[in-house]
C-alpha cells in the first residue's frame, strides 16, 4: 500500500490525511501470470494499481492483437473511459508474470468526493495526467523514429526489455521485430 500511497501523494497532490480516509477503497488481488485483470468487452468495474509485476493491455485491431502499454510497478490499468462512462472495455489487460494489485470500484470511485473534500480538483489532476501520457505516446508515434520510441522507453522503463517478450515490446512502439531486434543490438 505504501507504493500506492506515494503515488497518489506525490502525483495527485492527497494529503496524507485525505489518502487515509480512501486507503480501504483499494482491495488487494492476486493475478496468476496468463490470467486477464480486464478482457475486452467485459464492462469495467476496477481501476488497478499495481504493486508488483507486469500487466498488458493489448486489443485485437484487424485480426491482429496490438499492444497498447505495459503497467509494472507504480502504474495504473484501466480502460479509462469504460471506467469512468460504464461502458465496455476496448482493451485487455493480461498478467505477463504473477501480479498483485490494489483495486478500486467504481463504486468506491465515485465515493471518494464523500471522503476527500478537494476531490473535483484532484479528480481533474488525475484524468490530465491520463490524458497527458496518451497525448505524449501519440506525439512520439507521431514525430520520433522507431529508435527514437525505442530509447524513450528504454530510459523511461529499462526493466521491461528483461521482462517482456520483445514481439510485445515492438508492438507498443510500432516497429516490427526485426527492427526492434538490429536496434537493441545497435544499442549493445
Amino acid at each position: 500500500m505504501s507504493a500506492l500511497k506515494s503515488s497518489i501523494i506525490e502525483t495527485f497532490g492527497f494529503s496524507e490525511s485525505e489518502f487515509n480516509s480512501i486507503q480501504d477503497f483499494f482491495v488487494p488481488i492476486e493475478i496468476k501470470k496468463g490470467d486477464h485483470f480486464l478482457k475486452q468487452g467485459q464492462y469495467v468495474r476496477h481501476l488497478g494499481f499495481v504493486e508488483n509485476g507486469i500487466l498488458r493491455e493489448f486489443l485485437y485491431t484487424n485480426g491482429k492483437e496490438v499492444t497498447k502499454w505495459f503497467s509494472s510497478s507504480g502504474y495504473f490499468a484501466v480502460d479509462l473511459s469504460g471506467f469512468l462512462f460504464g461502458q465496455k472495455s476496448k482493451v485487455n489487460y493480461q498478467a505477463l508474470s504473477d501480479v498483485s494489485l490494489l483495486a478500486l470500484s467504481k463504486d468506491n470511485y465515485d465515493k471518494i468526493a464523500d471522503k476527500v473534500q478537494r476531490w473535483n480538483i484532484l479528480e481533474k489532476m488525475f484524468l490530465t495526467k491520463c490524458f497527458s501520457v496518451l497525448e505524449n505516446r501519440v506525439i512520439s508515434h507521431l514525430s520520433m523514429n522507431a529508435e527514437e520510441r525505442y530509447n524513450q522507453l528504454f530510459d523511461i522503463n529499462p526493466e521491461l526489455f528483461n521482462q517482456v517478450p520483445l514481439n510485445y515490446l515492438a508492438s507498443m512502439l510500432g516497429m516490427t521485430p526485426e527492427t526492434l531486434s538490429r536496434i537493441r543490438n545497435k544499442r549493445s
